[in-house]
């Protein structure tokens, strides 16, 4: 979302989420005074944050009522607000330094009631996800890792009608997997004759196969698909994102992958005070976990220095219905750099983004090291 603000409704933006956060309590202009450094008039608070509702990042729930923060409020809020180099101007060193202690905090509590060498894998990933809700205060999702040996015996493009194609990929245990895909040809590749296209695509099957042939299926989606010859560059990114779809259907997990603690806690907090809503969660917790898995294993790639990224879903970005009033943020963790696992938290909108992230990103970290010991 492109909105341009300026420092001064960066700050009051900043100061509305964070005390929104503190007490579930609209916001008014009179609390921002009270309680912030903003050196601006009540009045000044009034008019900026009567610019931000109109841009759709704070509401008002009902008219007498302060101000609440959107789905695009928090998103601002997160993509904008908590970065470092925002952190030295419009929030204090404070929440800089909370943050970081928070990570060390997550590790430091892993590290020590974590015993690699004392536990099985299941058991620490189930000690890994109650500290984690314990330290978020939210619902705490660890997936158990993949760790399929399905290995790649043969790959075939093949030309359906002008511009799909379908991709067949047979495994180790011939087994079949295939994906049909729209290539989006030029006007000009449009009107190329069929057979030249037959053998551009034998040539880039063939090319594929010398190079992927043995390889895990877990490895595909993560190579260096820009190794391919420039002629054929065209199909990098195309073949790519199909492989990673065509992998993460095949390796979909069951539903006792998913290790789930902090239900009892996070479900008191105000915004679950619908029952309705609640069963709807619960029910997607414990019956649609193959549904939650493929949402929580983001299978991005490793950001600078191989640390995972880190995905925030807030509110309506939720693709499932139960917790598009929530937050959802999740990493992967890893073998080498290939993801196997993910780690996430589930909590309201209104929850401390700063420490979630910090407390995730930490927890995916550990994770990785441990499975680095379980997967020599």
């Amino acid at each position: 979302m492109e909105v341009q603000l300026t420092n001064r409704q960066q700050h009051i933006l900043w100061a509305t989420v964070r005390h929104y956060i503190a007490t579930a309590e609209p916001v008014g202009s009179k609390a921002l005074v009270e309680e912030y450094d903003l050196g601006v008039s009540s009045a000044t608070i009034r008019n900026v944050m009567g610019v931000l509702e109109k841009s759709g990042l704070l509401y008002q729930p009902h008219a007498s009522a302060g101000r609440v923060p959107s789905d695009s409020g928090y998103r601002i809020y997160v993509d904008q607000l908590i970065t470092p180099s925002l952190r030295s101007r419009s929030v204090s060193q404070t929440d800089a330094m909370r943050t970081e202690t928070l990570g060390r905090e997550v590790e430091v509590a892993l590290q020590k009631q974590l015993q690699w060498q004392d536990r099985s894998l299941e058991t620490l990933l189930q000690g890994a996800a109650q500290i984690l809700a314990t330290l978020s205060g939210c619902i705490s999702l660890i997936t158990m890792p993949q760790t399929t040996t399905a290995l790649l015996r043969h790959l075939q493009l093949v030309q359906i009608e002008a511009g799909r194609i379908m991709l067949i990929v047979v495994t180790d245990g011939y087994e079949t997997h295939s994906k049909l895909m729209d290539l989006s040809p030029t006007p000009e590749e449009t009107q190329r004759d069929s057979e030249v296209i037959d053998r551009e695509l034998q040539i880039v099957s063939n090319f594929l196969n010398s190079h992927l042939r043995g390889r895990s299926l877990l490895e595909l989606p993560y190579l260096n698909w820009s190794e391919l010859d420039q002629e054929f560059q065209r199909y990098g990114e195309f073949l790519k994102n199909s492989v990673a779809e065509l992998t993460r259907r095949t390796l979909a997990p069951t539903a006792t992958q998913i290790m789930v603690r902090g239900v009892s806690e996070v479900l008191r907090q105000p915004e679950f005070a619908q029952l309705q809503q609640v069963q709807t969660i619960i029910h997607l917790l414990e019956e649609e976990q193959d549904q939650l898995w493929r949402l929580i294993f983001e299978e991005a790639e490793p950001e600078e220095g191989s640390k995972p990224k880190v995905t925030v879903r807030i509110g309506a970005e939720n693709p499932l219905e139960p917790i598009r009033t929530c937050t959802l943020i999740s990493s992967n963790y890893r073998r080498g750099s290939i993801p196997v696992g993910s780690v996430g938290v589930l909590g309201p909108t209104r929850l401390d983004y700063e420490s979630a992230i910090a407390v995730v990103a930490s927890a995916a970290d550990y994770l990785s090291e441990a499975f680095s010991y379980f997967n020599p």
